[in-house]
């Protein structure tokens, strides 16, 4: 059977095609902030801490009890366009469990830059989380956030190659490897998406660096586009020599897909850091 897509807004928009979906990304703020606040009061919480002059480049670090066994970092998502750093503290906690820390950054957005630059605001992001914890990274990253933790393992990333070497694993939630559709979306006016920001921004149209392990995690009630992006890092980055998996989360829906990062004992922490 042949499958073309026909309307490229639709294919990307989550919330309209999710029962209920008017509800995000406010109901993540009530959890977020009331985590935030526990760990501050106990002396766990770093926040706001600096990677760059821009009121944009800070991250959010929560601490576990303990000397850290490693360090997390969570990307978030947003077409790189919207939201923050504050939406997504409590998912911290499955992390946070099992004895690592866990770094949240935000970073600038389009239109004021470009995806480019985006990815050098996490590249610094993550170095400077680094510089807090020792031990083994893990990165994850939802939608926008799984691309941009994908590319930190490119070949000629952001990152220099003495940090990328700290990284064990990669999780990219509902990730976008691909970035030449979203050039067919109304969102690309805000984007600015040329041939040469996705040819050199898209990870699944580059080569991944040696030892790279990633794991394209997306929900099974999610779109297609959103599935075939996930497919397709895995498939290709196979190709390339890295160790890589495809995990299709039953019945888990483009918002709800991350809300096991806040449960220990989920597959997805135990695919994470386990």
């Amino acid at each position: 059977m042949l499958y073309a897509v026909k309307d490229w807004d639709n294919a990307y928009a989550n919330g309209p095609n999710i029962p209920g979906g008017e509800r995000w990304p406010g109901l993540w703020v009530p959890p977020a902030e009331a985590y935030r606040a526990d760990m501050a009061g106990q002396g766990r919480a770093k926040l706001d801490i600096a990677y760059g002059a821009h009121d944009r480049q800070r991250l959010d670090l929560f601490l576990p009890e303990g000397t850290p066994k490693g360090l997390v970092v969570f990307v978030h998502g947003g077409y790189w366009m919207r939201l923050d750093k504050s939406f997504w503290s409590h998912l911290a906690q499955g992390a946070i469990a099992r004895g690592h820390a866990v770094a949240m950054p935000s970073y600038r957005l389009c239109p004021e830059v470009g995806i480019a630059d985006i990815s050098t605001d996490v590249a610094q992001a993550i170095a400077r989380a680094m510089d807090e914890v020792d031990g083994p990274v893990a990165l994850t990253g939802h939608s926008a956030g799984g691309h941009l933790v994908s590319r930190m393992i490119c070949r000629g990333a952001p990152l220099p190659a003495d940090r990328q070497a700290r990284i064990g694993s990669v999780v990219s939630i509902s990730g976008l490897h691909d970035l030449r559709p979203l050039q067919r979306t109304a969102m690309n006016d805000t984007l600015h998406i040329d041939d040469a920001t996705a040819s050199k921004e898209s990870p699944a149209l580059l080569a991944p660096v040696a030892g790279a392990r990633v794991t394209a995690w997306v929900g099974g009630a999610e779109r297609n586009e959103f599935r075939r992006q996930a497919q397709l890092l895995a498939n290709i980055w196979t190709g390339l020599g890295a160790s890589t998996a495809y995990v299709e989360a039953q019945d888990r829906h483009h918002f709800d897909v991350i809300d096991d990062l806040a449960d220990a004992d989920s597959a997805l922490m135990a695919t994470l850091v386990g």
